[in-house]
């Protein structure tokens, strides 16, 4: 959405805002900076009419009426009861913040959406800078699958699409009750209950190949309570349909190792060594890689079960004091 478009857009919102009587075209055209600029009546009404559609596709509440029967046509409003929102108040950081947010895009559908938000935040009086001079400016592309996923985890409805496992050229149907889309180290992954495997499965959109089809009515899905999207996804390592084939349980210090928290379930509590702690189980993928992230904790995470992946952790423990001791006798 170029910047003259959206202004427009706001000016056009502000008009009906600010007025009780239906507006007609014309009066429109007179009054809404941007409009009088069409070189014909004919550009005018197809650019007007695309700005109602655009306003209708943000959920602005766009009303058509006659302000009395004698009216030959109809006019326009936006009804303020329909429109208003909550006060909101943007610190200068969290206004930068939103509007490099909006920059960020890099998909068609994601970008209009954003730039929607940016009208409605304007209209409603909030100053967004979008210009801001950034840094590092990094990009979020939505794979093509993202769009009808979302659509389906916002509806409720079961969908059936064509995957591609990791390192296969094989392509599989598979049909999925998904619960979220969530974004895992710059990758999107869908989660939710597999039907054709009977068990929770993530699966990479990058490798969803073809159409994503709608299957059953709306509101026949329902995300389980307690279900975190994020952990289910972390704890696979590529997010690519697996289950864990290892379950660890680990001690935790208290106010330690927030990364290992965040994809571990808390089961219980225990003091080890004179310190408290909590324990925690946790299903793996990959325990020899874990090994290594579980290690670079140190003393603030002793593994408890199983014994191969304690036995691993302790072998990486001993190299490094062995390399520290090294290094010190030098």
């Amino acid at each position: 959405m170029s910047t003259a478009r959206a202004e427009r857009l706001v000016n056009l919102v502000l008009a009906l805002l600010s007025t009780r009587q239906y507006l007609t075209a014309e009066r429109i055209r007179g009054i809404v900076p941007g409009y009088a600029d069409a070189v014909s009546d004919e550009a005018f009404f197809r650019t007007f009419e695309r700005d109602k559609t655009e306003l209708r596709e943000l959920g602005i509440p766009l009303e058509t009426g006659r302000n009395s029967a004698f009216d030959p046509v109809e006019g326009y409003r936006i009804a303020r009861r329909d429109y208003e929102l909550g006060e909101i108040d943007l610190a200068p950081d969290e206004a930068a913040a939103v509007g490099l947010a909006v920059r960020l895009w890099d998909s068609p559908e994601l970008t209009g959406q954003a730039q929607g938000a940016l009208v409605k935040l304007r209209a409603a009086g909030v100053e967004v800078d979008d210009q801001a001079n950034t840094v590092i400016e990094p990009r979020v592309r939505a794979e093509p699958a993202f769009g009808p996923l979302l659509a389906a985890v916002q509806h409720g409805q079961a969908v059936r699409f064509e995957y591609r496992r990791s390192g296969s050229p094989e392509r599989r149907m598979r049909e999925l009750e998904p619960w979220g889309v969530v974004s895992w180290r710059a990758r999107w992954y869908v989660v939710g209950h597999d039907r054709d495997r009977g068990a929770t499965r993530c699966f990479r959109l990058s490798r969803v190949t073809g159409a994503v089809t709608p299957v059953g009515p709306p509101g026949a899905v329902t995300r389980p309570e307690g279900v975190n999207l994020l952990k289910l996804v972390s704890v696979t390592g590529t997010g690519d349909e697996q289950n864990p084939v290892t379950t660890a349980r680990l001690w935790i210090a208290d106010g330690r190792a927030a990364g290992v928290r965040r994809r571990a379930q808390v089961v219980g509590r225990e003091t080890i060594g004179g310190e408290e702690g909590d324990i925690v189980e946790i299903g793996l993928y990959f325990p020899e890689s874990a090994a290594d992230w579980i290690a670079a904790q140190g003393p603030d995470v002793l593994v408890l079960e199983p014994d191969v992946l304690a036995k691993s952790v302790h072998h990486r423990l001993e190299a490094v004091l062995a390399r520290a001791e090294q290094g010190s006798a030098r």
